[in-house]
């Protein structure tokens, strides 16, 4: 049987008991129905898993005695950061839940010439904090130790000045060089445009960034099937992924 995997944003050290959060108190006593004696295994983005039992669990609150440190990582070796142009509803949900499970080290939701979402900047708190715990779900799911950083929405032209990759790839209908003949990165920017489409000036903008054009095929992806495709890539090639 599979040990459950909760991520806790705070303190976890080997030989202490802490109260966990009560986001893990819901899914511990009330979805899983587990009972005290039962295993599982903690995290909080430092890098490593902790070993835990549960030690008490009550109606509102549970606690879990921490057995053991353990240092294994599954986190890709590539440093992939995406600007995802924004999309509608449960496209975002769904960009930023798979490209969490195949690695990504961090997402900025981005607003483009044809971006068709609004998101006043009042909102825009309540939606990262939504976005950044689809990451942390997928982490505990995938069995990654550290989330992914979901930063607050930026224009296109912010984030490309921002970007210090190795490599820095737009997708793009037209590319020079296929990916498999350029000189291994440690890091890499993609920038992924809406359901429209980059405009040209936009490709041109960040081509003057530094970035290079890179095409996945002859089929036209969605805006939040590209990452998990282009991910894929990237770490088959230089990540960890098929072997």
């Amino acid at each position: 049987m599979r040990i459950p995997r909760f991520y806790e944003d705070q303190p976890l050290q080997a030989g202490t008991e802490i109260e966990l959060s009560d986001a893990v108190v819901q899914h511990v006593s009330r979805a899983l129905r587990m009972q005290s004696g039962d295993l599982l295994t903690l995290f909080n983005g430092d890098g490593c898993e902790y070993r835990a039992r549960l030690s008490r669990v009550e109606k509102r609150n549970a606690y879990a005695h921490i057995e053991e440190q353990v240092t294994r990582s599954s986190e890709s070796p590539l440093r992939v950061s995406i600007g995802q142009t924004l999309s509608r509803g449960e496209r975002m949900d769904y960009a930023v839940q798979k490209s969490t499970e195949m690695g990504v080290a961090a997402i900025t939701p981005l607003f483009s010439e044809r971006c068709e979402v609004k998101l006043p900047k009042e909102r825009q708190p309540k939606r990262v904090s939504h976005w950044q715990q689809i990451a942390i779900s997928a982490c505990e799911q995938s069995g990654r130790q550290i989330p992914p950083l979901i930063h607050t929405p930026e224009t296109l032209e912010t984030w490309l000045q921002a970007q210090d990759a190795e490599l820095k790839l737009v997708l793009h209908h037209h590319s020079e060089q296929p990916l498999a003949q350029m000189d291994a990165p440690t890091s890499v920017a993609l920038l992924i445009g809406p359901e429209g489409g980059l405009s040209e000036a936009e490709v041109e903008l960040a081509i003057s960034h530094g970035f290079r054009p890179l095409t996945l095929g002859p089929r036209v992806m969605r805006t939040e099937t590209a990452p998990v495709a282009a991910l894929s890539i990237l770490n088959y090639l230089w990540g960890d992924l098929g072997g």
